[in-house]
């Protein structure tokens, strides 16, 4: 399975950077291809070494901008123009979505898929995986907007919430129709 992780490319805490380990090892243990923006700075580095150090492919979407960051020895990398498309050749590429702690590049691709699921544009998983509970606030912000009325879905057709690694991948795992 190809699984586009998106996250943060900034150097953090152990906190973060030991489970997005723990995952990278079980994706490239399972036998899958990490999609990802393609940096090898920050945890964007850690993801990307332990799927390679586990025996996964990578496969790295970089935009011209960051080239000069991105990783060299990756099994396959794209550069695109700009983040607009970067993000398209991301989800192209997928057969499903982790979203992983990150800052605001990483928000603004996770309700691109959102969105995509919401309007039927795609049926990919899509699991956020709350490490440390770095999304809590968010995961909260989802349930207000279920609530209310502000998606016209459940949010457990557009996403899976995930405290654990394990969790995250067992759930991509899982046939289609379990979804």
């Amino acid at each position: 399975m190809n699984i586009c992780v998106f996250l943060s490319a900034a150097d953090l805490d152990d906190r973060y950077t030991r489970p997005a380990r723990d995952f990278a090892r079980m994706l490239g243990k399972g036998g899958h291809t990490l999609v990802w923006g393609g940096s090898d700075s920050g945890l964007m580095k850690v993801v990307a070494d332990g799927v390679q150090e586990a025996g996964g492919r990578l496969v790295g979407v970089s935009v011209d901008f960051l080239s000069s960051k991105a990783r060299p020895g990756a099994d396959e990398m794209v550069i695109a123009r700009d983040l607009a498309e970067r993000k398209k050749l991301l989800l192209e590429k997928a057969d499903a979505v982790v979203i992983m702690v990150g800052g605001t590049g990483t928000l603004d691709e996770a309700t691109e898929i959102l969105e995509l699921k919401k309007h039927g544009r795609t049926a990919k998983p899509v699991v956020l995986l709350n490490t440390a509970g770095f999304y809590d606030g968010l995961q909260q912000q989802f349930r207000r907007m279920e609530e209310e009325g502000f998606l016209p879905r459940p949010l457990s057709e557009l996403m899976y919430f995930a405290d654990e690694p394990a969790a995250a991948l067992a759930y991509l795992e899982e046939p289609p129709a379990a979804h």
